[in-house]
C-alpha cells in the first residue's frame, strides 16, 4: 500500500497524525536558557544563557530534521535551524 503525500506529512509510523510531540530534553533546555535570558539582561551569565539557548535549540532542530517522524516534523526542524543560525547573523550586524 502505497502512502499519500498527507501520510508522509503528518503521520508517524504507527499511522497516528503527528503535528506537536511532548517537549524532549533540549527543547525544554532552550526554552529555559532562552525565558531566563529575558530575566538576566546583561553579563557572563546572560551570555552563558545565550550559548546555552542557542546549541540547545540548535540541537533539537538538528534532531527534529533528521529524525522526525514525519514530514511536517523535519520541516519544522529545519525552519528552526535556519532560524537559530540567521539569528547569529543578524545580531552581529
Amino acid at each position: 500500500m502505497e502512502n499519500s503525500l498527507f501520510d508522509k506529512t503528518f503521520r508517524d509510523s504507527e499511522g497516528n497524525i503527528v503535528i506537536a510531540q511532548p517537549p524532549n530534553l533540549p527543547l525544554l533546555v532552550g526554552i529555559t536558557a532562552t525565558v531566563l535570558e529575558l530575566i538576566v539582561k546583561s553579563g557572563n551569565i546572560h551570555t552563558g544563557l545565550d550559548a546555552i539557548a542557542f546549541g540547545s535549540l540548535f540541537t533539537w532542530a538538528w534532531q527534529e530534521l533528521f529524525e522526525g517522524v514525519n514530514y511536517f516534523r523535519r520541516a519544522l526542524g529545519l525552519v528552526v535551524l535556519i532560524g537559530c543560525i540567521a539569528s547569529r547573523f543578524s545580531n552581529n550586524f
